[in-house]
């Protein structure tokens, strides 16, 4: 499973734990440059977890019209291991 994370600044010790959860290869977009406002998502993108405290309105709706034009799921949570874990537990489970 492929995954993009948009938001945050470091996330060495959320990607080793993704990784343990069998998550294969994380991408990641801080969101705060210019040039992120013309994202598009890679096409082997299984899921994109949007770090919501994080990123702003306006990059939020160009993740979720990206996400939708790929039919990727999209995911928003809070950058706490706690939350990201109960998001993606969600995706095996359905």
């Amino acid at each position: 499973m492929n995954i993009l994370i948009v938001g945050g600044d470091r996330l060495d010790n959320i990607k080793n734990k993704l990784n343990k959860c069998g998550i294969n290869k994380v991408n990641h977009i801080t969101g705060r440059k210019k040039g992120d406002k013309k994202i598009e998502i890679p096409k082997n993108t299984d899921v994109v977890l949007v770090l919501t405290d994080f990123i702003g309105h306006s990059m939020t709706e160009i993740i979720k019209k990206q996400s939708k034009k790929n039919h990727t799921l999209i995911m928003f949570s809070k950058r706490s291991w706690i939350c990201i874990e109960e998001n993606i537990k969600n995706i095996f489970i359905d």
